[in-house]
């Protein structure tokens, strides 16, 4: 037997493999381009929260026809790629269903299964492609996902029909081979839905089928290693960031806004109230809030990544549906796509974070952030758990203490709370003349 094809296999899995490499290690750079931040408390309660919202695909089943449809796709997904394994160790050693000599009447079982998931995932994506193309549901046809994006979700899904249909089409002529007594061929007893198509290459010749099967064999294992490249230039990169992006989700109550370090520092300092952990306060004071993705924590970039532009966060966003320019998921895209521009920078030589350019400003608009009403409905929405909130109030917290851009009538509260110590402009010493007037009728 020719070791020609074996030989093909190594060299196609060695260049997917170096691609995959260079392309995984400049994500990592580019997540890593966000500060420090330690999310290790509570592992317990990690595990728990990967587990069902991850895992579980716990969100999603807020809509059960999209959550029904999208997990199809996932188990098809995480179960169909065991047989993938098997394909990688027959590419390496020239063989053909390796295993089926020594699972028996489970293989045939397990293969049915594996087509059945074909089959779902099959009509999974035509399903989703009606509803992004022709029924538009309107959270998908939005401004920001024209162009490459929209381009993206309709290509991802016709890549997964195409890889779906390869798998019945070899299996038919798989099992057609096998009843010929040709070769290697084995016998596995019914496979449901590949019979179907039995009929439809009955007429061909031995040849032809041999061509056949081959050809969808080499297709689908190119493919999926393609696939494989391909996942981390697109927003399905969710399919592998869901699982981190959850772990580090923030536990605390999300009512809860993280105060800067940097500010509570300096107010204990000049309280003379000690902070537990507290560091010498360095040489020349960092910048408040963020303007720039570096700004940002590793864990917000990590965010941007792990975004599936569903657009269930813009959906239940009070700023859009009232037509604020406000979309969270295009924030979202905003910082995932600078940080791609800085990495590719930093790649050809250039300048980096030095390029004159910023997050804010240049891809996302003051506007936009000012509209946002801190109400965490983007943050519940979200079926990963990203906090497109956290990266708005750090913006704004820039705009406000960096550049004292807030909208005129924030900065006369800002005023109020820092001379009055309430929003309102009366004196301290008047807060409580409310309760003397009670006092009055109470005596009388």
């Amino acid at each position: 037997m020719s070791i020609l094809p074996q030989v093909i296999f190594l060299v196609i899995f060695a260049a997917a493999g170096y691609v995959l490499y260079r392309r995984i290690s400049f994500l990592k750079r580019n997540i890593m381009l966000g500060k420090k931040e330690e999310r290790n408390d509570q592992p317990g309660e990690r595990w728990k929260t990967m587990l069902l919202v991850a895992f579980g695909q716990q969100k999603m089943f807020k809509r059960w026809l999209p959550a029904f449809l999208h997990f199809l796709v996932y188990a098809g997904f995480i179960i169909i790629n065991l047989e993938v394994a098997e394909f990688i160790i027959d590419g390496f050693t020239g063989q053909h269903r390796i295993f089926a000599p020594f699972l028996g009447g489970f293989y045939t079982f397990a293969m049915n299964a594996f087509e059945f998931l074909a089959v779902g995932v099959l009509v999974a994506c035509v399903v989703f492609l009606i509803r992004r193309n022709i029924t538009k549901v309107p959270r998908l046809t939005m401004k920001e996902l024209k162009g490459w994006p929209a381009m993206d979700a309709n290509l991802i899904l016709i890549i997964e029909i195409c890889l779906m249909m390869a798998i019945l089409k070899m299996n038919a002529a798989d099992q057609l081979l096998a009843s010929r007594g040709v070769g290697h061929y084995t016998q596995l007893g019914t496979l449901f839905f590949s019979s179907l198509l039995k009929p439809f290459f009955e007429g061909f010749s031995t040849s032809f089928l041999i061509f056949t099967e081959r050809a969808a064999w080499w297709f689908h294992i190119v493919g999926i290693l393609s696939f494989a490249i391909y996942v981390t230039y697109s927003k399905h990169l969710h399919i592998f960031l869901a699982f981190p992006n959850t772990w580090y989700s923030k536990l605390q109550p999300k009512g809860e806004m993280t105060n800067m370090p940097e500010v509570t520092n300096e107010v204990n300092m000049m309280l003379g109230i000690p902070t537990e952990g507290a560091q010498e306060p360095p040489a020349e004071i960092g910048r408040f809030g963020a303007k720039d993705v570096n700004d940002l924590s590793w864990i917000n970039v990590m965010n941007a990544y792990s975004c599936t532009e569903c657009g269930r966060c813009t959906a239940e966003c009070p700023a859009n549906i009232t037509g604020k320019k406000l979309s969270p998921r295009k924030i979202m895209m905003d910082v995932r796509d600078r940080a791609e521009e800085v990495g590719k920078s930093l790649d050809a030589g250039g300048k980096g974070l030095e390029d004159g350019k910023s997050l804010l400003g240049d891809y996302t608009t003051a506007e936009e952030i000012n509209a946002c009403t801190s109400c965490n409905a983007c943050v519940e929405a979200c079926p990963v758990n990203i906090d497109p909130l956290s990266i708005i109030l750090q913006m704004r917290r820039y705009v406000a203490m960096e550049e004292s851009g807030s909208p005129a009538q924030w900065n006369a509260m800002f005023q109020n709370m820092e001379t009055s110590f309430s929003p309102w402009k009366f004196a301290p010493t008047d807060r409580f003349n409310w309760a003397e007037s009670v006092k009055d009728e109470e005596i009388k």
